[in-house]
């Protein structure tokens, strides 16, 4: 497979996972990724920014997450966002400091 063919298919390969996490899988929430994963929605969005970040676009947190979202944090919340338990948000910070505080 040749270089080109290989970036067009990671790249439809992205937009593929984008769409099951931002249409398909809204009630899938972000914390429950994180914890069981070590990443979510917020992660991806930050590696798109740092990857823009890198090719040399200014491109800021806010700017990265509107753009995989679809719509702007807030109305992500707004639509989709539910509140986590005490348990869940004990174990966010566990897999935050593990996947990303100790990476970044």
């Amino acid at each position: 497979m040749d270089k080109q063919t290989e970036i067009e298919l990671q790249a439809a390969a992205f937009r593929r996972l984008q769409q099951h996490l931002m249409q398909d899988r809204t009630d899938v929430q972000n914390i429950d990724m994180m914890n069981l994963t070590g990443f979510c929605r917020n992660c991806l969005s930050r590696w798109y920014q740092e990857a823009a970040n890198a090719k040399g676009i200014d491109m800021d947190k806010n700017e990265a997450r509107e753009i995989f979202y679809g719509m702007t944090m807030d109305e992500w919340k707004a639509n989709y966002q539910t509140e986590a338990n005490a348990e869940k948000q004990a174990a966010f910070k566990v897999a935050f400091e593990e996947n990303v505080t100790k990476k970044g």
